[in-house]
């Protein structure tokens, strides 16, 4: 005779995928790749200041290019 924890638990192991998407629950790969995908954002950090300097070092020289040019007009 099946026991109501046994009937339980083949349920749950039948249903563990729709479980974890209904709930949106993380899986244990999922942790993993999140902090491989963490790690590699992280990494990217110092190349993303860099390119916000830049871009504002040149922004910074066309609006000093763009206000001599409204001056001479």
């Amino acid at each position: 005779m099946i026991g109501k924890n046994d009937y339980l638990n083949a349920y749950i192991d039948r249903r563990m995928k729709y479980i974890i998407e209904e709930w949106e629950l993380g899986t244990r790969h999922d942790m993993v790749d999140y902090t491989n995908r963490l790690a590699a954002i992280e990494q990217e950090l110092p190349n993303l200041r860099a390119f916000e300097k830049d871009a504002s070092d040149k922004l910074m020289l066309l609006e000093q290019r763009a206000r001599k040019l409204k001056e001479r007009v």
